[in-house]
This record gives C-alpha cells, structure tokens and sequence, in this order.
C-alpha cells in the first residue's frame, strides 16, 4: 500500500576533497564535521556499503537507504511499482563544492565498465553557483584523435586539447559515460547520477593530493573510455519542465508560488526533491536552499508547502 508520510529526509554524508572548500557551510549553511577542511562533496542520498545514507526525518526515521530498498514490501511502497528490478537503490544525490579544478576524468560506458572491472556512470550537472568565470571542461576539441590526447599527455598540454565551457547558474548539462569532462574553480553543482564510484583520471593539472602524494591516474583505462567524437559540446537547453531524461532517471526543474503545494508537481510518484531557490515546510520540517529529501510513491504531498517563490528539481523514474 502507498506512505502515507510525505516525506523521507536523509543524513548528508560529507566527504573531504582536495579541489574543495568550506561553500556548503558558507553559502547553504550547512554545519561541516572538521573545522577548516576542504569539503568537496555532500553525498545526500546514497546507497552505497562505504556510504549508506541514514534515514533522520519523516517516515522510517532510524532506518537506512540499503534496507529500505532491500525489503521487497517497502520497496513497492516508497519507490512504486516503476522501479527498477535492481539489487540496490540505482542513483545517488550529491553536492559538489569546486574550489579548484576536478581532475580531468570519465567514467566508463557499459560495454567497457566489465572489462574494465568497473561501474558505468551517467550523471546531470545542475549549476546551482557559478562564480564570474568559471568553466566546465567537456569533451574535445575539433581534430582531437586519441593518438594526438596520448601525445598532449605525454607533453603536459593536455588542457589545450578539451573544449571549455563558462556555464551559468541555473543551468544544467548531461554527461554521459565515456564524456570527457571536469568541474572548475568556483562552481557549486548539484549532481545526479547513476550509483557508481568508478571514475578514471587522465590528468590532474600536477598537483599533489591532501596526502601530500600525486593522486593514481588511469591512463590507459581513461583512453579506452573517452569519447574522441564529443566535440566542443555546449549547455543543454530544454523547453519545458523536463530537464534531462535518459535510460537511468527524468529529472524536472519547477517553480511554485508562496502557500501552493508541490502535489501537482509530484502526482503521486517517487521523487527526490531537491530545493534550488526558497524553501518548503512540511509537519513542521522546513526543506531550505540545498536541500534534498525524498516523497514515497503515492504520499499526500499536499501538505509540503512553499514559504514563498520556490524553484526544485524533482527526480524520478524514467519513462
């Protein structure tokens, strides 16, 4: 039978990077656990072994995302009845605090992520801050063949060879495995993904990591992945509430006015909700800037109400 709770909120899970800083603390208020670490990336709903989110708010308080999903009745229950018939949670919800460059990377397409020993991972970049200048680092460059990316690596010129991009906040872009790509200085990105953590790099601007050691790089793994026909891709663009829809989610962007709820948005599906401007209440929990939470399929939303003009993403099966 469908929740009768309208919603599920989860326990960020914080990770310390060496491109990251203190934005989550300074721009959505958040409370960091080590006072002057670098915080790359909040992991807000995941369902991984090494970080499996906690369940602190709404229905279930006390439980976890892993047995949420593992339990064939509240599976149906929560996700409904479109899930996939997948051994885990499919996705993962993350925030990532750029201070510095990312590392130029990509993860592996499914035809190569086995041999590779490795997870396929497709993901959407909404640009929740863009400071005045900064870029997105995606695919190449026209003329740009696997041989002549070897060469720059070999020669130490390998940025010259990736297409750059100065996004906007606000906006969004696909980046689908086997895309070449890495985050600049001074973005603040909400991130959603399939449920990977397999990620090669293929060049880290030669700097060292918070060890005080060069970080692995995947060279020759990074060449068999990378997509050499992406050429000089640009922001995506869409025309109505959908964003993004690819085999792995659909995700939405709204606005609502002050007092109206978000059940005409959700129409008794699963959704992640995450709020990008103004905030929600809901029994009494208010849902601010950066905030993530989950409504069960079939839940009264109705009672998840704006404060005042409201914009969020709402995530959901695909199809």
């Amino acid at each position: 039978m469908p929740s009768t709770d309208p919603y599920i909120r989860f326990e960020p899970i914080y990770q310390t990077r060496v491109w990251g800083g203190r934005t989550l603390e300074s721009h959505l208020n958040r409370s960091l656990p080590d006072d002057g670490q670098p915080y790359g990336e909040s992991w807000e709903i995941s369902a991984r072994e090494e970080a499996n989110s906690v369940i602190i708010g709404g229905a279930h308080r006390g439980g976890n995302l892993l047995d949420l999903w593992a339990d064939d009745d509240t599976r149906l229950a929560v996700f409904g009845p479109d899930a996939p018939d997948s051994s885990r949670f499919p996705l993962l919800f993350k925030i990532l605090d750029a201070r510095d460059r990312l590392s130029i990377q990509v993860h592996p397409p499914a035809e190569i992520a086995e041999e590779l020993n490795g997870e396929p991972k497709s993901e959407v970049w909404y640009i929740a801050h863009a400071e005045p200048g900064a870029e997105l680092y995606i695919g190449v460059e026209e003329g740009v063949t696997e041989e002549s990316f070897r060469k720059a690596l070999e020669e130490g010129n390998t940025e010259e060879l990736v297409h750059t991009i100065r996004p906007e906040t606000g906006q969004h872009i696909y980046i689908p495995s086997g895309r070449l790509h890495a985050i600049g200085a001074g973005l603040l990105i909400y991130e959603i993904q399939e449920n990977s953590d397999t990620t090669y790099r293929v060049y880290d601007w030669g700097r060292l990591g918070l060890d005080g050691n060069p970080r692995d790089l995947h060279i020759e793994e990074s060449l068999k992945c990378i997509d050499f026909s992406d050429i000089t891709p640009a922001m995506d663009v869409s025309s109505d509430a959908v964003i993004c829809e690819c085999d792995y989610f659909r995700l939405e962007k709204h606005e609502i006015a002050g007092q109206e709820n978000i059940q005409d948005k959700v129409a008794d599906r699963f959704a992640i909700i995450a709020v990008t401007s103004g905030s929600l209440t809901a029994d009494g929990a208010e849902f601010r800037e950066g905030d993530f939470f989950m409504t069960p399929a079939g839940a009264d939303t109705s009672t998840i109400v704006a404060d005042a003009d409201t914009s969020f993403l709402l995530t959901t099966w695909p199809g």
